[in-house]
Formats: C-alpha cells, structure tokens, sequence
C-alpha cells in the first residue's frame, strides 16, 4: 500500500509538478523534502499544544504544508478522481469526506479508552491503535497520491502527543517495504498481526534509544 504505487486510472509515470513535468524518479528528492515539511510543522504544534485533535481540516493541512509546494493543484485537498492501489480500487472519491470524518471521530474515542501510560499494556494498546489508524487512512486514500506518507507522519503526531518518541517504518527501503505492503494486504482482511509486529518493534527501538 505504498503511496507511491497510487495513480489516477489512466497516469503515465510522469507528474506534473511545480516545477514541471518530471519522471517519478527525480521526485524522491522533493518527496524526502515534503515530509520533512509537515514534520518539522507537527512537531511545533506539539511543542506548544498537546491536545490539538486530528481532525478532517488538521489532516489537509499537514498535506498541504508538506506537499503543496510540489503540486499547487491538488495537494491539501480530498482526491477528485478515483485512483489504485495495492491492485485494488480505493473507496469512491465522493466517500472521502464522510469516512474521514468517521475515522477522526473514532481516534478520538480511542485514544480516551487507553490505559495510563505506566499501566504494563499501555505500549501494547498504542501500537494496536497505530495500526488501525495507518492502515484505515491509507485504506480510505484521501489524497491523490502521498497518503502512506501522510498516515505515518500522523502516526507520529500521536506518538508525541502521547509523551513517546517517534518511530520510523523503513518503508522506503527495499528489503523492509515487501514486509509492510503484506502487513497492509493482511490488515485488508482483518489480521493486524504483522503490522502491529513491526509498528511495535519499531517503537520499542525508539524507546529503548531515548533511554540511552
């Protein structure tokens, strides 16, 4: 379920950005430069509220501070078009709206019903609550491209709210990215196992650097 792996019915492997149209290959640079973007914009919320929600407006910001630079037509807004993924067509572009609203109102339920962080399950029940939320919002694909982005750097926006280090899923890499598009496929029927593993161990590597 990588993002990059989205595409409009019909798209070349060219886009057409800002500054003109390139070949997706000279994109990962100005990709690695956006998500630096919305981080560094997350991080300053956090840093001077911890109780801002994720909500439907929260989320269209983050992608457009993080894309928009890159593609002024479309970044920061719900998807118009119906686009792919995963071999698999995504939720009509005219549901958008409802099941994002629907997925904020659920996190925030969630996040309510957690036990306190010194409780022994407390890691345990967050790593299962960032597995449903990354594979619901990658799922559910409200932007045109850059939804697998967008969902991690929400996965971190929890972790700091929540008083815990951010995690990295190394995606991006080769070796890693067939174990997370299985773990996605999985969570697609309903097994979460696989991606609750590796968000889990992800962030118990987190942890245990931040306590060195």
């Amino acid at each position: 379920m990588k993002n990059s792996s989205t595409k409009p019915l019909g798209a070349t492997s060219y886009k057409d950005t800002a500054f003109g149209i390139i070949p997706r290959s000279k994109l990962l640079q100005l990709e690695i430069e956006g998500t630096k973007k919305g981080l560094e914009y997350l991080y300053d919320l956090v840093k001077n509220n911890k109780d801002i929600r994720i909500t439907p407006e929260f989320i269209c910001k983050l992608h457009e501070v993080s894309f928009a630079w890159i593609f002024t037509k479309w970044a920061g807004k719900y998807r118009k078009i119906q686009v792919t993924f995963s071999d698999k067509e995504a939720p009509k572009y005219f549901e958008v709206p409802a099941l994002i609203i629907n997925l904020c109102n659920d996190l925030k339920e969630r996040l309510k019903h957690l036990p306190p962080n010194e409780d022994e399950q407390f890691i345990l029940e967050v790593v299962k609550l960032l597995a449903w939320f990354q594979h619901w919002f990658v799922f559910i694909h409200p932007f045109q491209d850059y939804n697998g982005r967008t969902a991690r750097m929400l996965t971190i926006f929890i972790l700091l709210q929540l008083d815990l280090p951010p995690l990295e899923l190394k995606v991006e890499r080769e070796e890693y990215r067939k174990e997370y598009l299985t773990a996605m496929q999985n969570a697609d029927n309903g097994d979460y196992s696989l991606l609750e593993r590796l968000i889990g161990e992800a962030l118990s590597e987190t942890l245990d650097l931040s306590q060195k």
